[in-house]
């Protein structure tokens, strides 16, 4: 360690060393060698006196620096921080320095003070790092010409904890309006670094009051592009914040929902501040258990919903609007390849709950942040809505298939809503992987009582492929019928729909089904179906020498019935009313449900009548 205590007398003793050398080995050679010799000795003392410079002021600046970077940190913070470190590295020959394991902690006593006199902020930052590196600084740049110039700076692992707490914010006075050249053109010119990189970083939001975990993040990956801070750069408009771009990478993102019924994941999420992109590969929600466990842990009647979305693409993002005034807003949101599966157990009590506030443009109002998506557009979803009916003991789904199309005007925004307040779908699919379907729905976004309207198509659709949910869901089977067309012109709102139907059809024949005894299946009621098919249902739309009969749809719906139940059973009482079976009471789920209970009431009596029996015929024996 001695060459250390006295770097100059070592950095002497080292050109002297290399200057005998090279002169000793010219006497030995002559011509052309003696002036590669020359060289090799003049490059030796240069790289020998620039190490032992280096090492000097390496040695000498490395604690000047330690406590300089520290003083900055606090007092900047106004002795809300303190930053600690396990070691730094400086090399001035190569410019780069590195920081091993650093902690940036909050004191909480000058928190809990600031926050008494109202001028505490909201969030507070606990950062650890397992290593910070700066590469290829001009140290001569910063010193003599005022300027930053650096390669890049590396982020290696942070773990950042941001503490949410409420606090009482005293009127401030007038901010400092200066932009950030501004602030520091007294002490540097410019600032240019070319890249910044955060590697696998996990983030936590925390309740300060509960330390409860309110959202987390894990394995994020950002890279800031040309940071670039002089007097020019903020008024270019090729520049993000003085940068050239900000991305970021998301992978294996998993979290439980508040209930814990659900698990949402995502494969990974990437964004773009310049491409205004953000993408969202492999969404899922994921119910955590079977359908109807699911609804009896429940307790009452309330949707179950399965999502899986390949693709879910935002373009146009004004990034500038959500980071200073906290609003989204987006040219298109696309969702491509997705399935979407709901589920409904009839057979659990209703609760005293209106889910019209789920319905998508009530739901849209509800949304913590201003939103604005130009157009939301749809691209190979299947959607699929189960219903278990207690009457029938079986489930029917409605599959709408390779549903694709737009939606026009999605936003919660009042600027936006005051020059246009509807949205606008416009929507194909297939439907009950039996008919092409065309539909227009037109949402008022503004009305309190959910009011909407639609209007559509359906196609060519062989009638004996609506069995699995005319039989579980209206007790009817059929047995033939062809359908050439429906229109359907309907309005709707958080009471019902009201609306007109025409219904296409020939060759029409049904059986009628009655509810299964004791829970059983439901069984064919053969007589009173005869009758139906002579005396009641009409075989065919229009009948021969009339005109086209025309449905009224009428719909009283139920408070927990869902948006996707309202516009199914509109369609469903509209076909009902056109073959003449609208004359037939059909129970609703709620009434079915009491039967069911009924019954299994009567049978629980019967076996513990049963069993008194066995029990007395014992006794006398």
């Amino acid at each position: 360690m001695a060459e250390f205590k006295y770097p100059l007398q070592t950095l002497w003793a080292w050109c002297l060393y290399a200057i005998t050398e090279t002169q000793t080995s010219m006497s030995r050679n002559s011509g052309t060698s003696k002036i590669w010799k020359w060289i090799a000795g003049i490059i030796i003392v240069l790289i020998a006196i620039v190490a032992s410079i280096s090492i000097y002021f390496s040695i000498r600046w490395k604690p000047v620096l330690t406590q300089k970077i520290k003083d900055v940190v606090y007092n900047g913070s106004e002795h809300m921080y303190s930053l600690n470190f396990k070691d730094i590295h400086l090399n001035l020959l190569t410019g780069s320095v590195t920081v091993d394991s650093i902690l940036l902690a909050p004191d909480t006593a000058v928190f809990n003070a600031r926050k008494k006199s109202g001028t505490a902020p909201t969030h507070l930052f606990q950062v650890k790092l397992e290593k910070l590196q700066l590469r290829r600084i001009s140290i001569l740049t910063i010193y003599f010409r005022k300027k930053i110039e650096m390669n890049d700076i590396i982020l290696k692992h942070p773990s950042i904890n941001m503490i949410y707490n409420k606090v009482y914010k005293k009127p401030t006075p007038v901010k400092d309006r200066r932009s950030l050249y501004e602030r520091i053109s007294k002490t540097l010119k410019s600032v240019h670094i070319k890249g910044i990189k955060i590697e696998d970083a996990d983030f936590d939001y925390v309740s300060g009051a509960t330390g409860q975990l309110l959202n987390s993040v894990k394995h994020l990956n950002m890279h800031v592009k040309d940071l670039l801070l002089d007097e020019h750069s903020k008024s270019d408009t090729t520049r993000f914040y003085y940068t050239k771009d900000i991305s970021f990478e998301m992978t294996g993102y998993s979290s439980l929902s508040k209930d814990k019924m659900y698990t949402m994941k995502v494969d990974t999420i990437t964004g773009s501040a310049i491409g205004k992109t953000v993408h969202v590969k492999g969404f899922k929600m994921i119910p955590m258990y079977p359908e109807i466990q699911f609804s009896k842990m429940l307790k009452t009647q309330k949707d179950r919903y399965n999502l899986a979305f390949d693709q879910i693409d935002f373009r146009g993002v004004n990034f500038y609007r959500l980071n200073i005034r906290g609003i989204l807003q987006a040219k298109a949101l696309r969702i491509k390849n997705g399935n979407a599966k709901v589920f409904m157990n009839r057979e659990m009590p209703p609760g005293h709950g209106d889910k019209s506030g789920n319905f998508p443009h009530m739901a849209l109002k509800r949304l913590p942040v201003e939103t604005t998506v130009d157009t939301l557009q749809l691209r190979g979803v299947n959607v699929a809505y189960t219903e278990y009916n207690p009457i029938s003991q079986e489930k029917g789904t409605v599959h709408i298939d390779r549903l694709t199309g737009n939606i026009y005007n999605v936003t919660n925004d009042s600027t936006s809503l005051s020059k246009n307040r509807y949205a606008v779908a416009e929507l194909d699919a297939y439907m009950i992987r039996a008919a092409q379907l065309h539909i227009r729905i037109n949402f008022d976004l503004l009305a309190k009582n959910a009011a909407f309207t639609f209007k559509g198509n359906i196609g060519k659709m062989d009638m004996v492929k609506l069995n699995p949910l005319s039989k579980a869901l209206g007790l009817v089977t059929i047995e033939s019928g062809q359908i050439q067309k429906i229109d359907f012109d309907v309005k709707a709102n958080a009471k019902g729909s009201r609306g007109t139907m025409h219904m296409y059809y020939n060759n029409l024949k049904i059986e009628l089904l009655k509810e299964g005894e004791d829970g059983k299946p439901a069984k064919k009621k053969g007589l009173l179906s005869f009758l139906a098919n002579t005396l009641i249902v009409k075989d065919e739309n229009p009948s021969k020498g009339k005109p086209v009969r025309t449905a009224d749809i009428v719909f009283d719906r139920p408070p927990g019935a869902s948006f996707f139940n309202l516009l199914w059973k509109s369609v469903f009482i509209g076909m009902r009313e056109t073959v003449g079976l609208g004359i037939v009471p059909m129970k609703t789920p709620e009434e079915g449900r009491r039967v069911v209970v009924e019954k299994l009431r009567e049978r629980k009596e019967k076996r513990q009548e049963k069993r008194a029996e066995k029990k007395a015929g014992k006794e006398k024996n």
